[in-house]
């Protein structure tokens, strides 16, 4: 699934070098951690969040043919 993360926003953003996807396991499934350089965030959101929520419905779909649950998470730094 991160490799997934990593593809799609590295091809969103002007700086993909900065593009930082981590993966850890909750107790409501696994997180998908995403960062990307403050002038991408823009970017990685979209209007209204259009681009985010493409993304989480994206790697969601995947994670339902493994049989997982999988959140994407956008951090702010």
């Amino acid at each position: 699934m991160t490799k997934l993360v990593e593809a799609i926003a590295k091809s969103l953003v002007d700086s993909p070098e900065e593009v930082v996807v981590t993966e850890t396991e909750g107790n409501q499934g696994t997180v998908i951690e995403l960062r990307v350089a403050p002038d991408d965030m823009g970017k990685v959101i979209g209007k209204q969040g259009r681009i985010a929520k493409a993304l989480r419905t994206v790697v969601k779909a995947a994670a339902i043919r493994e049989n997982k649950k999988v959140t994407v998470e956008i951090i702010k730094e």
